[in-house]
C-alpha cells in the first residue's frame, strides 16, 4: 500500500501462530532494524521470548 504522494508503506505485524493474536502492529514509511528489534524487546518483557521466529525477509531483516 501507498500514500497519496507516492510513498510506501511498511507494515511490521507479529502475530502469535498458535493462537493467531495480534501482539503487534507497526506501520510507516520506515521501519528499521532497530525499531524491530525494540517491538521484540517490549514483547519479550510483557510475553516471554517466542520458541522461534519466521520473517518475511525483508530489508530490516537483513544484515
Amino acid at each position: 500500500d501507498g500514500l497519496a504522494d507516492g510513498r510506501r508503506l511498511r507494515c511490521l505485524t507479529i502475530v502469535d501462530d498458535c493462537t493467531r493474536e495480534c501482539l503487534a502492529i507497526e506501520v510507516d514509511t520506515s521501519i528499521t532494524g532497530t525499531r524491530v528489534r525494540a517491538v521484540l524487546e517490549r514483547l519479550a518483557e510483557t510475553r516471554g521470548l517466542p520458541r522461534s521466529i519466521t520473517v518475511d525477509h525483508g530489508p530490516e531483516f537483513e544484515g
